[in-house]
């Protein structure tokens, strides 16, 4: 489950840092008025920019998701490393000396 998780947060990180790449900044928008727009994209002028917006917004949530669930794995395996065993292990009884009886 773990190495699953795992590899599902990896996935999406990398996924993340793709879409982050392609998007353009805000200050993009300052040229598509001088002609410089993407209107001839297959999204559209604006469809793009709401596709790959709410593709990063749900990679960034399962990202968080899965942060969670590998710190709360982390957690529980330390607990597991730090734990004293005492199962195996036997506590020595002692016994005290039989009274003598006083010197007459």
């Amino acid at each position: 489950m773990y190495n699953v998780i795992l590899t599902l947060h990896i996935v999406v990180a990398i996924a993340m840092i793709g879409l982050i790449l392609i998007q353009h900044g805000k200050g993009a928008d300052a040229g598509a008025s001088f002609g410089a727009g993407t209107s001839g994209t297959v999204f559209g002028a604006s469809g793009s920019a709401n596709f790959l917006t709410r593709s990063t917004a749900v990679l960034t949530a399962i990202f968080f998701v899965t942060s969670i669930t590998l710190a709360v794995f982390a957690k529980q395996q330390a607990i597991d490393n730090h734990t004293l065993d005492v199962s195996g292990v036997t506590t020595p009884t002692t016994t005290l000396p039989a009274p003598t009886a006083p010197a007459k």
